[in-house]
């Protein structure tokens, strides 16, 4: 029995010794002394490692044993050390600067460089290596830090300290505003698909909330023509291999080396002309093979990049399994500024643990990113050992001083004393923003509309309030469910009559349930083409009246419910009495000699005349939604899907019941529509169509409110969703019979405009419009636009070619917020 035992803890001790591992840490300088930041630290002929830190820091946990070491940096000659690791060790390596040899090579005056014949080479080889993969798994490591610059003392009234006090930043406004770490198991499959389930999450500052950090928006692939980079520029950015790179680039060669029996050639890329969507720097490609070695380029605000000033782009890659080169790290570096404040950053990510081509099953990539409630609760042991970068001196100080900030943030009396603060009710707020009650601990909130800014003009009830209020109580936490209670009061000061209403949105297990009971002044048009904003203001300072409303009792309910993936289901009923208004007021600041027209949008020039009778109506309705993916995130709250790369296929089905409830209406109006947004078309910008049809099935009885209605304009403020018309008439084509409508929009995204001297420095976006309508009444109407955008404001030229023999044209504004 002994000797059983005495062979058991002989075999604990084997297993313990194979298991011990001990740390290798150290800094990566160059010849002048200086740390090289993200440095790349990797076992040979694997893809285990690390980059160093911004400091050239770097710490690798490894099991006791012998080691090749490759110490590396973009610019710098590559040093390899051999290791046995039996205990902790500290190495500090001494890069040099690389020295790239014109070996070979005489260029003769007007000859063309070398570098061009290396670029063809590996443009010929481009898709050999964009395809080399089929799929892949891997573990990453991501971290992000966002740092203030710079910051005036008051901004927009409000003073910066009070912020700065709050993120933790010093008294000069400066210091990290955000500060991450995530790892994650990262699966892709080609061409383009990918699931990602975070590890582990570690966010400075909160101790509840998870790190925004995600792999596949930090993949980048030089192999694919155009670089897609949504928000950050207007037009795709061409890669310097993309297959037509020669048109956008000149190329210079710079020298090659020698690393690992590889010969390294490195080629300067710069755009032939400024202003185009193209990088600046160096592409290191690998001899024979034509592949890329590592790339380091970037940005300026010259390619037409929004928001920042310049980034920088640096990836490396490492020969994998099956001689397949994949990337060991990929780092965004950034600086940017607005309105006085200066900020700055990075976001680097490190690869390693490849499996090239493992079996997948295509189910799996429906859920793209997979977040668990415990990812946030690893504690700093844990990340003392599993993050690869280590922290800087001033990333670890951040840690601690904002960990005791966020045990304070999170505490009750923390929260009631800034409720406190920022609840405070006084007659400038009531008067312009309204009112705010927030109770950040109970997570509900409550808030008015200001009064000046509910107050209206219309020709109907005059001048007129249309005051509304609402609350909101998160009710299911883990699911990110909210209840949300609303009411509005609404009364004409000319016409006297009040109307008020009280509406609800209650989840119910995976239902939606909407109500809403009451009274209101509602537009004939039900499309509403028309804010109350822009009618109060084309009454008031130009006396026209292109609103015309009427007064509707009515309650309704609906119920909405995800059936599957994309596909979404409504069901609706509503009752209502609904009763035609007359014009009882006819002020204006300008323009008193000219005549409003009445409420009725077909004798504009005769009071009185009603266009329908009052009747009483109940309908009901279906709706079904399909965009052709099921494409989601996990987090724990809750399972939220994503914008689909599909059209929208939209069916409605609406019926009018006669008789039910004392209802006079009897129709059926079935409607179908097609639609997609920013489809991009590479260089040529961005494509957007909306395509709809209806009939009515039936129309044995319906009043003027229950045709089939269309998003006109007619003021110089304009409607830009997808759908709406430049120039039609909001109520005179309305139709109660069948319909056809079709709109397209292409936005070139400066394609031309950023050519211009001057002109570029704004990044207009050059638009071009063509809307389409047929019914039996108004046969083909078309129009076309011409116009520029510029951030969220557009701004139009519209002309009728076709419009029913009026043809017309104006300018249009448009603002999409």
């Amino acid at each position: 029995m002994k000797s059983t035992l005495s062979l058991l803890a002989f075999l604990l001790l084997c297993v313990n010794a194979l298991a011990q591992t001990f740390t290798l840490s150290g800094t990566v300088k160059d010849n002048t002394g200086q740390p090289i930041p993200f440095a790349t630290v990797v076992i040979k002929n694997t893809s285990k490692g690390s980059p160093a830190n911004s400091d050239g820091q770097y710490t690798l946990t490894l099991p006791t044993g012998n080691y090749d070491l490759l110490f590396k940096a973009i610019g710098y000659r590559q040093e390899t050390r051999q290791i046995s690791l039996k205990a902790n060790q500290t190495i500090d390596i001494q890069l040099q600067p690389e020295a790239y040899q014109l070996q070979n090579v005489v260029v003769k005056a007007g000859a063309e460089d070398p570098a061009y014949g290396i670029i063809r080479k590996a443009i010929r080889k481009r898709k050999t290596y964009q395809n080399e993969v089929k799929s892949y798994t891997c573990d990453t490591y991501i971290k992000g830090l966002q740092r203030l610059l710079a910051a005036p003392k008051k901004f927009m009234g409000r003073n910066v300290d009070d912020f700065a006090k709050q993120m933790g930043l010093d008294s000069n406004r400066k210091g990290i505003l955000y500060l991450s770490e995530s790892e994650s198991k990262l699966s892709y499959l080609r061409p383009n698909q990918y699931h990602e389930e975070m590890v582990s999450s570690k966010v400075s500052g909160s101790n509840r909330a998870f790190s925004f950090n995600r792999a596949s928006d930090l993949s980048v692939n030089f192999y694919d023509n155009l670089q897609n980079w949504e928000g950050l520029s207007n037009r795709p950015l061409v890669s310097p291999i993309a297959d037509n790179a020669l048109s956008f680039y000149n190329y210079k060669y710079m020298g090659e080396t020698i690393e690992n029996g590889e010969t390294i050639n490195r080629i300067q890329v710069t755009p032939k002309r400024r202003y185009e969507p193209a990088f600046e720097g160096y592409i290191y490609i690998i001899e024979d093979s034509w592949r890329i070695h590592s790339i380091d380029v970037f940005l300026t605000k010259s390619s037409g990049i929004n928001l920042l000033d310049t980034i920088t782009v640096k990836q490396q890659f490492i020969p994998v399994e099956k001689q397949a080169w994949m990337p060991s790290s990929v780092k965004f570096e950034f600086r940017g500024g607005f309105f006085g404040f200066k900020f700055g950053g990075y976001y680097v990510a490190v690869y390693k643990n490849y499996n090239i081509d493992p079996p997948f099953n295509k189910k799996t990539f429906a859920e793209v990113m997979k977040v668990t409630a415990g990812v946030n609760k690893k504690d700093s042991t844990y990340w003392q050992q599993a993050r690869p970068i280590p922290l800087t001196d001033e990333e670890k100080t951040d840690y601690q001083k904002k960990a005791v900030l966020a045990q304070k943030r999170e505490s009750k009396p923390y929260l009631d004393s800034l409720d406190r603060k920022f609840n405070k009710v006084s007659v400038p707020r009531f008067l312009l923003s309204g009112i705010n009650i927030r109770n950040r601990y109970q997570k509900t909130y409550f808030s008015t509309q200001g009064v000046l800014g509910s107050m209206l003009y219309n020709t109907v009830e005059g001048f007129a309030i249309n005051y509304g209020a609402t609350y909101t109580r998160q009710i299911d936490s883990l699911n990110n469910k909210y209840l949300r209670l609303g009411g509005r009061i609404r009364y004409g000061f000319s016409n006297h009559l009040l109307h008020g209403s009280v509406n609800a949105v209650i989840p119910v297990k995976s239902f939606t349930i909407g109500v809403n009971v009451g009274s209101d002044v509602v537009d004939l048009n039900n499309m509403e083409p028309l804010t109350p904003s822009i009618s109060t203001f084309s009454s008031l300072f130009y006396r026209n009246n292109f609103q015309k409303l009427y007064d509707k009792h009515f309650a309704a309910i609906s119920v909405s419910h995800r059936l599957a993936g994309g596909l979404t289901a409504t069901a609706s009923a509503e009752y209502a009495d609904r009763r035609w208004l007359d014009n009882t007021s006819f002020y204006s600041f300008f323009y008193r000699d000219r005549q409003y027209t009445s409420n009725n949008p077909f004798v504009p020039a005769m009071e009185g005349v009603p266009l329908f009778e009052r009747n009483q109506s109940f309908k009901i309705g279906a709706r079904l939604s399909y965009n052709f993916s099921n494409r989601y995130v996990t987090y724990p709250t809750g399972r939220y899907y994503l914008p689909s790369e599909y059209p929208t296929l939209t069916l409605n089905y609406t019926k009018g019941l006669k008789n039910v409830l004392g209802s006079d209406v009897d129709f059926d109006l079935l409607s179908a529509s097609l639609t997609k947004q920013d489809i991009s078309l590479g260089l040529y910008g961005k494509l957007s169509f909306y395509v709809g049809a209806g009939k009515f099935l039936n129309n044995n009885r319906l009043y003027y409110i229950d045709y089939k209605h269309f998003l006109g304009t007619q003021t110089r403020v304009f409607d830009n969703s997808v759908n709406s018309f430049l120039l039609l008439d909001f109520y005179r084509n309305s139709t109660p019979n069948q319909y056809a409508e079709g709109h397209i929009e292409q936005n070139f995204g400066g394609i031309v405009l950023s050519k211009i001297p001057l002109i570029r420095k704004l990044k207009l976006q050059e638009l071009v419009q063509v809307n389409y309508l047929h019914t039996p009444a108004l046969k083909n109407y078309t129009e076309v636009g011409l116009g520029v955008r510029y951030l969220n404001f557009t701004f139009m030229y519209g002309r009728t070619l076709n419009g029913g023999g009026r043809e017309s044209s104006a300018f249009r504004f448009g603002v999409k917020l």
